[in-house]
């Protein structure tokens, strides 16, 4: 009788920590990166998007409003000014910022050419 309560108990511990251990890691679950189809980006805009990649996100988020280094810039344009300057978001001023640089951003001028700019803008329109 004792050796049957021991495995009833035995087996209730181990499925609350197997339900237990279910739950952490469904959490922990990494969400996956979509593609540019799943996007619905046009050509224009994922090859703004690969340039993104390559100079933008290491210090902003583009699907997050939380920052990097950098302000996060989901709905950058969906505003009427930025969030962090207050400067109007459009792209004559966002293009300057990616351009010029601004604060502790270092300008782009020497890197991205006026289409490549284009595309950059094109992409951040999607976010």
């Amino acid at each position: 009788m004792l050796l049957l309560l021991r495995s009833r108990w035995l087996v209730a511990c181990l499925s609350s920590l197997m339900a237990f251990a279910l739950i952490l890691l469904g959490g922990c679950e990494a969400e996956r990166r979509k593609s540019d189809a799943e996007l619905g980006l046009n050509a224009q805009q994922s090859a703004g998007r690969k340039l993104y990649d390559e100079y933008c996100d290491r210090c902003h988020n583009p699907y997050s409003t939380r920052g990097r280094q950098g302000p996060g810039l989901k709905g950058v344009f969906k505003k009427q000014y930025l969030a962090v300057s207050g400067i109007p978001a459009n792209d004559a001023r966002v293009g300057e910022i990616i351009r010029i640089g601004r604060g502790k951003m270092e300008g782009f001028s020497n890197v991205l050419t006026q289409q490549q700019l284009d595309d950059l803008l094109a992409y951040m329109h999607t976010l």
